[in-house]
């Protein structure tokens, strides 16, 4: 793995909690979506997850780009291999849904241009706050290709499919204010801000259950991928509800503090 592909920062919360800072490390090719990539951002991951002290996961892009998306002229030798191209777009997701699965909140900072390969990696983090130069689209069949890692499944869920379907069939960029009208991203804040406020989007994590964040940072994701019924929802809802509150040491430790008027000491079990 090259270690210029991925960048990795702890940057302290509170105490000994930290926010891990994953930045995207190619900013002359605009942050480009390719196996390299895929390779060091799996990696960096590994640290991260076997890392207690993380309590959140920062992404973003060095330079003027979060990611313009998959590296096109690699892409024409790619899509010639019947077996490497396939292998390479589920790797994407994997890799992608490893953001998913992670038990902190993962935010993405999109600092600029961000397409195509860019947007899927967006829409595999927990939520987005964007720079007031972002611009974001899907671009794909602006260039004959289609969505594979992720976009034609994520973004409809995101933002509705009739808005979904205008992105992706436009393939026009969204201004920064778009985004947030449209839900695509939380909120936006000035460029030389971009981090402090994602920074501060997360520390008050510090002094939460961890356990209890993990738990409902689950239950959320799996409810918004299975997109099944509100009563198949309540149930799995009530399912981990009450087995987090009844085998936990943090949710009476919790409950002890309020009573105790005192500060929480969770030990995240």
């Amino acid at each position: 793995m090259s270690e210029a592909t991925i960048a990795v920062e702890r940057l302290r919360l509170r105490r000994a909690a930290m926010a891990a800072l994953v930045s995207l490390d190619r900013p002359a090719e605009l942050n480009p979506i390719d196996p390299v990539m895929l390779e060091g951002l799996d990696s960096a991951l590994d640290q991260i997850a076997g890392d207690p002290t993380v309590r959140a996961v920062l992404v973003t892009g060095r330079g003027r780009a979060f990611s313009a998306g998959g590296d096109m002229k690699k892409y024409r030798r790619l899509q010639r291999d019947a077996a490497a191209f396939p292998r390479f777009v589920s790797e994407l997701h994997r890799v992608f849904g490893r953001l998913r699965d992670l038990p902190v909140p993962v935010v993405a900072l999109v600092n600029g241009v961000t397409v195509a390969g860019g947007l899927e990696l967006m829409l595999n983090c927990d939520y987005a706050i964007a720079a007031r130069s972002a611009r974001i689209g899907d671009g794909h069949l602006t260039f004959g290709q289609m969505g594979g890692g992720g976009v034609l499944t994520l973004l409809p869920r995101m933002i509705g499919r009739a808005r979904a379907a205008e992105l992706v069939l436009s393939g026009r960029l969204l201004s920064a204010d778009e985004a947030a009208e449209w839900g695509l991203v939380s909120r936006v804040v000035d460029d030389d801000s971009l981090l402090e406020s994602g920074l501060e989007s997360v520390r008050h994590l510090a002094g939460l259950s961890s356990l209890a964040v993990a738990n409902a940072k689950q239950v959320m994701n799996r409810l918004w991928a299975d997109n099944g019924s509100v009563d198949a929802g309540l149930r799995y809802e009530l399912e981990r509800d009450a087995y987090y509150c009844l085998t936990s040491e943090d949710a009476p430790e919790g409950l002890a503090a309020f009573a105790e008027k005192r500060p929480p000491r969770f030990r995240g079990r």
